[in-house]
């Protein structure tokens, strides 16, 4: 507590001949830190009284005594609080005495609270930070309903079915309620008992373990306890009552079901700071500084992603493709306005005759298949004796708005015209990864109604050609959504990156969206420096034209699997499809379900085919070297003359990788050994132009 200022050195004599007539030691002060001390309590002062440990606080003041020789002169002393939590000046000659509690105990005295001048500099920030926030999120262009969330026809449903179930199951809508309210009430009150008990005995949980609530607290303290026992039974109860509507239709079931999970997951208690012990106890620990970091990284979020607050999900200032990721030696030997060729340079002294084309999606680059050398499948296909070529693909902006995909097929055929003009070949193998293999597909179903035997074999990863089974996406494929994307190419000539990556993101929204924000905004680390997650962030435009075709024409129509689909005046179906084929699918595959991969096989015409099941997901199951022995694969003889289930049933599982099984069913079409072929300086090396074009 501040004190008044004594007028006259006289008076400090005084004070200190008082302090020795009564026998009890008195600090004394400099008349420097005199002059400098304010006559009211400063906030320092209160922050420091504040500090004290709690009996040194309640201890009484003591009572000011009289002077035992007054002094007309002295102005009369206001009376105080004991500075015990204030380190004060030693007399001259005399040794330091002991301030309080913390002096004497210095790892105490090094959790007092940050100084104001550190607390100013966070100020500071926060409002520097918070304009550049404001001016970020001004940049957002306007919002487009039609991709914010559902359309009024989903509302209208649910309340139709809602209405529809109350009047009709009366008893059963009571039921749920009075249950819901019984658990809720059943909560509280064993909360309230643990804290006016100060004890709480964590009742058995028989959920399934959630890794959000990891924290000790949420088990053994009344109040985390409380939020998070009354956040299961909300969703159990928001679950239950979507479970009982009576909806028209699988696609409205699904609808449904897709909207109350994203409900249940954004409302987590986990995802908001007060109720979240590992952000506040960060935020304790590090005085503040974690939650000033966290507004730094959503800042750097929104202003990175023009006004959209999409989260990063790894550190791009970890990586640099052609430095550190995406480094296997080759040459580009071929540009186009739409893509690049890249041929790799060989790495043992014979190849097979026959040289390998890879088709890469064109929503994301090329360098997943070749991340880093322990990982890379283009090193390990090299290193198997293939002459292998990559297509990299270019990122459309607004000028390739009217790029469809007839130029994404005329783009296959002239890559392969490249590539056997490249190696003096008639024929050659190819692979096709997604959405770059669903074009595949068409590619030859349009060969063989021209009669061209260009094509050797094809390798299918991950791809769907059959979209009578919407799984997932269902939400995503109705005429609400897809006309809100036809706005957007409308508006913008594109389906922009940052659409198709918050897309994408919800399917899984705990790993992709409301995790990686926690970590970010509420504990203010940096994103990890991992890899898959960089090139995962490293997402392409996609032209307009080419981008509704896609999802008016093969998906919502799944005209290749029924009418057919027509491209450069030719009505391509499944069953054109002719050339020995292996499909590689994953059994955990969100985004391209297995027996959806599968079912679009069986009906190709092919008599040569082969079907690979990986285990993991879209990525991690291709990108599964023989190495790591991580995940392996099933293999079956049954056919495809039944369904999936049944050549799941009749599979083989085999530990390892897929790659060495599907190497040498390549190996077995890619003809003799000749001499290495080098692909010389070209146009330049290996990555090239258009891996580097980033989606504005």
């Amino acid at each position: 507590m501040a004190r008044q200022p004594d007028a006259t050195g006289k008076n400090v004599a005084k004070s200190r001949a008082k302090s020795a007539t009564t026998g009890k030691p008195r600090a004394s002060r400099t008349a420097a830190a005199q002059d400098a001390e304010p006559a009211v309590v400063t906030s320092e002062a209160k922050t420091a009284s504040l500090a004290k440990p709690k009996a040194a606080r309640s201890r009484p003041a003591a009572k000011p005594k009289a002077s035992a020789t007054p002094d007309d002169n002295a102005k009369p002393k206001v009376a105080r609080k004991p500075k015990a939590a204030a380190p004060s000046a030693p007399e001259a000659g005399s040794a330091p005495k002991p301030a309080g509690p913390d002096a004497a105990n210095p790892a105490r005295a090094s959790d007092s609270p940050p100084p104001a001048r550190k607390l100013a500099e966070n100020i500071e920030r926060i409002e520097t930070l918070g304009h550049r926030l404001m001016s970020a999120l001004a940049d957002r262009s306007l919002p487009n309903p039609g991709v914010e969330g559902p359309g009024p026809d989903l509302y209208l449903t649910a309340a139709n079915a809602f209405l529809k179930t109350l009047s009709e199951h009366p008893a059963k809508m009571i039921e749920t309620q009075v249950s819901f309210w019984g658990q809720t009430l059943s909560n509280y009150a064993r909360a309230q008992q643990a804290l006016a008990t100060g004890h709480l005995v964590a009742p058995p949980d028989d959920g399934p373990s959630d890794k959000r609530f990891a924290n000790p607290l949420w088990q053994n303290h009344p109040y985390f306890n409380l939020i998070k026992r009354q956040y299961l039974t909300n969703a159990r109860a928001l679950k239950e009552a979507s479970d009982s509507l009576e909806l028209p239709d699988d696609v409205a079931r699904r609808r449904v079901d897709w909207m109350t999970a994203q409900i249940i997951d954004m409302m987590a208690p986990t995802n908001f700071l007060a109720t979240n012990p590992d952000a506040l106890e960060k935020a304790v620990q590090t005085e503040g500084e974690s939650l000033v970091k966290g507004l730094e990284n959503l800042v750097r979020d929104v202003e990175s992603h023009g006004g959209e607050m999409i989260v990063s999900l790894a550190d791009r200032r970890a990586f640099t493709v052609g430095e550190n990721i995406g480094t296997a030696p080759g040459t580009v030997v071929y540009r186009a306005p739409l893509f690049e060729v890249i041929q790799y340079a060989p790495s043992t002294p014979k190849a097979h005759v026959l040289p390998l084309l890879i088709f890469p999606p064109w929503i994301n680059k090329f360098y997943i298949l070749d991340l880093k050398p322990q990982n890379s499948l283009i090193r390990w296909l090299v290193d198997q004796g293939h002459t292998l070529f990559v297509v990299s693909w270019k990122n459309p902006d607004a000028a390739m708005s009217d790029t469809g995909m007839e130029d994404y097929v005329e783009a296959y055929l002239d890559a392969m015209d490249q590539v056997l003009a490249q190696t003096g070949q008639s024929r050659l193998n190819t692979v096709g990864y997604c959405i770059a293999g669903t074009t595949l597909s068409l590619v030859l179903a349009l060969l063989k109604q021209r009669g061209d035997k260009r094509v050797n074999s094809a390798t299918l990863f991950t791809t769907l050609t059959d979209f009578s089974d919407q799984g997932e996406f269902t939400s995503f494929l109705q005429d609400d959504f897809v006309g809100g994307i036809d706005a957007e190419v409308q508006r913008h000539g594109l389906l922009r990156a940052q659409l198709m990556s918050r897309t994408m993101s919800f399917l899984r929204a705990n790993d992709l969206v409301w995790g990686p924000a926690i970590r970010s905004y509420m504990l203010g680390e940096t994103p990890p420096a991992f890899d898959l997650l960089f090139w995962n962030g490293d997402s392409t435009n996609l032209p307009g034209r080419m981008a509704m075709q896609y999802l008016r024409g093969l998906c919502q129509k799944n005209a290749f699997a029924t009418d057919g689909f027509e491209v450069l005046g030719h009505r391509l179906h499944l069953s054109d499809v002719t050339v020995p084929l292996c499909a590689v699918a994953c059994e955990a595959d969100h985004i391209a379900p297995w027996k959806d991969c599968w079912r679009g096989m069986a009906q190709m015409g092919s008599k040569d085919k082969t079907f690979i099941l990986s285990q993991s997901g879209h990525v991690a199951g291709i990108v599964n070297p023989p190495t790591r022995q991580k995940y392996g694969h099933y293999l079956s003889d049954h056919g495809f003359a039944e369904g999936h289930q049944e050549w799941r049933d009749a599979a083989a599982f085999q530990s390892s990788s897929w790659w060495p099984t599907w190497g040498a069913w390549l190996a077995e079409r890619a003809g003799p050994m000749v001499d290495a072929r080098d692909p010389g300086d070209g146009l330049e090396p290996a990555p090239g132009r258009y891996v580097h074009e980033r989606a504005g």
